[in-house]
């Protein structure tokens, strides 16, 4: 984890891009589409995800034994 991350939970574009396993650039996309949440520190440049927004993005794909 990068040492300029102060939480945990908050990630950069690149930590979440590796974090999801897609590009920097996909994760920028998502953020300027309004998929993905995103913060700015007050007076910063630095761009901020939750690792939970992250895990919601995600969705499982069913199985043939997922089918009821």
């Amino acid at each position: 984890m990068s040492r300029a991350t102060s939480s945990p939970d908050l990630l950069s574009p690149a930590e979440s891009a590796e974090y999801i396993g897609v590009s920097t650039r996909t994760i920028r996309n998502y953020i300027a589409r309004g998929v993905l949440p995103a913060s700015r520190p007050k007076g910063s440049r630095l761009v901020r995800i939750r690792r939970s927004d992250l895990d919601a993005l995600m969705r499982p794909i069913p199985s043939a034994g997922d089918a009821s």
